[in-house]
């Protein structure tokens, strides 16, 4: 139960400096896409099956936050947990160039997840154009952010799986 309120609470804050902090800072051109990060971040260290739970709500919860069709983004994170889980145990995140590679790459797959469910919902689905500078802004700010990101997250070794073995043995 720790770690469910853990990972809800995690979604939350996360969710509310990208919607409600991020996204009004006209600094930035484009708004780093930190849900995704954490969501890959939990799938990272606890498994796919923890990734696409987490993926889904946290999708469900911006869709209902944002003027894209509802699904798309629980759909997107559903799809993106499940993959990084699937790397779980397999990759080390720590340090730099890691966390900036997965965020760097996550953010290209979101995109062409997206360009694929927009193909059977033409008129509904905004696209990201693939070679525009704003695509490639939020590609770079992505792989920024994931290293600041998994570090934080590091010292809250409640999101982690070795948290629940550690504390049953």
């Amino acid at each position: 139960m720790k770690r469910f309120l853990a990972f809800f609470a995690l979604i939350a804050v996360v969710l509310l400096i990208q919607t409600a902090v991020l996204s009004n800072w006209h600094a930035l051109p484009v708004v780093p896409d930190i849900l995704l990060l954490a969501v890959l971040y939990i799938g990272f260290h606890n498994g796919s099956a923890t990734g696409e739970v987490s993926g889904f709500c946290s999708g469900l919860l911006l869709d209902f936050l944002s003027a894209s069709p509802l699904g798309l983004n629980a759909m997107v994170r559903t799809v993106m947990g499940f993959f990084g889980g699937l790397l779980y145990r397999n990759v080390e995140t720590g340090g730099i160039a890691i966390p900036a590679v997965l965020g760097f790459t996550a953010t290209i797959a979101k995109a062409l997840i997206i360009r694929f469910i927009s193909f059977f919902y033409p008129g509904s689905v905004l696209t990201y154009s693939l070679f525009s500078p704003v695509f490639w802004y939020e590609c770079a700010l992505n792989a920024l952010c994931a290293p600041i990101l998994f570090w934080v997250l590091s010292f809250f070794t409640i999101l982690s799986k070795d948290f629940s073995t550690e504390n049953m043995q």
